[in-house]
């Protein structure tokens, strides 16, 4: 598969290029918006990276490219550069969190529906440890009813991780969402129709910390922590098979991939409306969400001050 690497804010791009590579994929080409970088960055990364070709503009690179991977830490620009590519036929992987507000949601998962390739998300969702643990037998493991995820940083570029780490243990069907208490980190509980129970501890704290996990189930309990240096690694695997048409299914429905991120609005929801449970099917277009824009603006704050 041709790929087209749209926006360079993270440090994502770099990191997974040489494993899309090694995994049987070109790299044909790059595109940078500027939200964090300035102009010359592009044409320096291109070079550093071997990448043949730095596009003008997105309609420029979509004849060029099978499917595209976007970068960009303004997730409210995910959409309007996805676009060009569902319109085209191509497919895309959309980085983490894929959209901050349910408009956005909508309409992937629209695209979707349509029969658009769209996929991506967290690492987290993939990650070895999650599936090794899920791949045990049930009559080994147990059937998960109650877990904690967590992870450090920020509410939502960073604690989008820890959602996608418990919607993939627990799987899908949360029914809703309410914020327990604030502090140093934002403390969570999540429920499921089926009455599973989960709890996410997320925001920033004063130290770095692991993704980790701990499941419970009738049979015992299991703790892990992710190791960060092959989660790319699992991310790209079970995608790219399904972005480039070697496989017809994709790694889940785009209803079940999308839950993380609706159930941290509706997280947000709780705590701006005194704690109280925001059910998912609440969620409207209404709500603001998480703001792409200013999350930008910061981000390019801390690379170049």
């Amino acid at each position: 598969m041709r790929l087209g690497i749209v926006d360079l804010d993270t440090s994502h791009p770099q990191n997974w290029i040489p494993i899309e590579r090694e995994l049987g994929h070109e790299v044909v080409g790059v595109w940078d918006g500027g939200t964090v970088h300035p102009a010359e960055y592009v044409d320096k990364f291109a070079t550093e990276h071997g990448i043949p070709c730095v596009f003008e503009s997105l309609e420029q690179m979509i004849g060029e490219v099978d499917g595209a991977i976007i970068h960009g830490c303004d997730w409210d620009t995910h959409v309007a550069k996805a676009r060009p590519f569902v319109e085209a036929g191509k497919s895309v992987l959309i980085d983490k969190p894929i959209a901050g507000n349910l408009r956005d949601i909508r309409q992937f998962a629209q695209w979707a529906e349509a029969g658009a390739r769209i996929c991506g998300g967290s690492s987290l969702r993939f990650c070895c440890e999650v599936r090794d643990w899920l791949a045990r037998p049930i009559d080994e493991r147990g059937t998960p009813h109650t877990a904690l995820c967590g992870c450090a940083v920020d509410d939502f570029n960073y604690g989008i991780h820890a959602y996608a780490m418990l919607s993939g243990l627990m799987g899908a069907g949360i029914s809703g969402v309410r914020h327990l208490a604030g502090g140093t980190q934002h403390k969570i509980q999540v429920n499921w129709r089926d009455g599973k129970v989960g709890f996410l501890v997320v925001g920033k704290a004063e130290a770095w910390m692991p993704f980790y996990a701990t499941v419970v189930t009738e049979k015992g309990v299991s703790q892990f922590q992710a190791e960060s240096g092959k989660l790319y690694r699992a991310l790209l695997e079970s995608v790219l098979p399904y972005m480039a048409g070697e496989v017809a299914k994709p790694p889940m429905p785009f209803a079940e991939l999308i839950e993380p991120e609706l159930c941290a609005l509706a997280a947000r929801r709780s705590w701006l409306e005194n704690d109280r449970e925001v059910a998912l099917a609440e969620l409207t277009e209404d709500d603001a969400g998480y703001d792409g824009a200013a999350f930008g603006v910061e981000y390019r704050k801390a690379r170049y001050g």
